[in-house]
């Protein structure tokens, strides 16, 4: 019997259809780098979030995997470019959570236009500050979307209502990829018109610091940041210029760049000075990366997993179709 391990808080769903396909199931939960480095080799698939940094040496000491999959979307984590030329496949479910991360970003829209964590904030004080949160409205505006993946035309769908310009860039697809009520552009294109910046893009080697202050720069008049992707696809010192010059006019943003990953938080470093800035600037909204984070997204990225996982044994033992990598966001 072909066996999965699960290194991760999974929801059962992951397990449960594995199993019923025939498959063996271990959850390893706690586990470090170490524990399932030893533990691997007595496994044909493997499950992780981002926790376990999957690296060469791991790849190579994994020589019985035919599957990594990651529950979610990112796969900043794997060296997918070396597992896969190992013959080792990578997984991930990014139509899981596109849902829970396109409601998200509305939200924060909302939030930043509206002033509403402000706004919360002062009533609790005991303030009744009317006119200093008057806000503004959705409609009429032109939000530009930066990568046009699952997250992105999740958040595209749901702009649909408000009355909008929707504008989307994304390099590496062939045009005719936007739904009829988004509106294709160059990068330059989008930097000219927008209002508001929604960045949807994985993390690589490309996007790394993908907004800086050429980037800024490039812009034709101030603007909004919305950031749902990895933190750092934002050079945090950068936006921080930028809003003290006025380019940016407000900031909302799930991942920051001082993110730990493997430690699911700051990793009790001490705050750099950017991040101290945006803590405490009133015209941010930060939230401890959970866009994705639902009741309902932790059932759809386990479930969606399992069943990439299965079909990619399926295919491994010869009995099923081709199983394809997804590595879109």
């Amino acid at each position: 019997m072909r066996r999965v391990l699960i290194t991760d808080n999974a929801h059962p769903v992951l397990s449960e259809r594995i199993e019923a396909a025939g498959y063996g199931c271990h959850v390893m939960e706690p586990c470090d780098y170490d524990s399932v480095l030893a533990a691997v080799q007595d496994y044909d698939a493997l499950v992780v979030r981002s926790k376990i940094v999957i690296d060469r040496n791991f790849i190579d000491h994994a020589s019985h995997l035919c599957c990594i999959g990651r529950v979610g979307a990112g796969m900043e984590t794997i060296d997918v470019d070396y597992a896969e030329r190992r013959g080792i496949r990578c997984l991930n479910s990014p139509e899981g959570n596109r849902d829970a991360v396109g409601e998200h970003a509305v939200g924060l829209l909302l939030a930043l236009f509206d002033n509403i964590a402000r706004a919360d904030s002062e009533v609790r004080q005991g303030l009744w500050q009317r006119e200093a949160n008057r806000g503004l409205e959705v409609q009429g505006h032109t939000i530009g979307i930066i990568g046009f993946g699952n997250m992105g035309g999740a958040f595209a769908m749901r702009l649909q209502g408000f009355g909008c310009e929707i504008v989307a860039y994304d390099k590496y697809k062939p045009s005719g990829y936007a739904p009829r009520y988004v509106r294709e552009v160059t990068l330059a294109e989008l930097q000219s018109c927008a209002d508001v910046v929604s960045l949807h893009v994985p993390l690589t080697d490309e996007t790394h610091y993908l907004f800086g202050d050429d980037f800024v720069a490039g812009m034709g008049k101030p603007f909004y940041l919305i950031n749902t992707s990895r933190g750092a696809v934002v050079d945090t010192a950068a936006l921080v210029r930028a809003m003290q010059g006025g380019s940016v006019l407000g900031a909302a943003l799930d991942v920051i760049e001082y993110e730990d990953m493997t430690k699911d938080g700051m990793g009790g470093a001490a705050v750099p000075e950017p991040l101290r800035w945006l803590r405490a600037s009133k015209h941010t909204v930060l939230t401890p990366h959970v866009a994705g984070w639902t009741v309902e997204s932790k059932y759809k990225l386990a479930a969606v997993l399992a069943d990439k996982i299965v079909a990619c044994l399926q295919d491994h033992d010869g009995e099923g179709s081709a199983c394809h990598n997804n590595t879109t966001v």
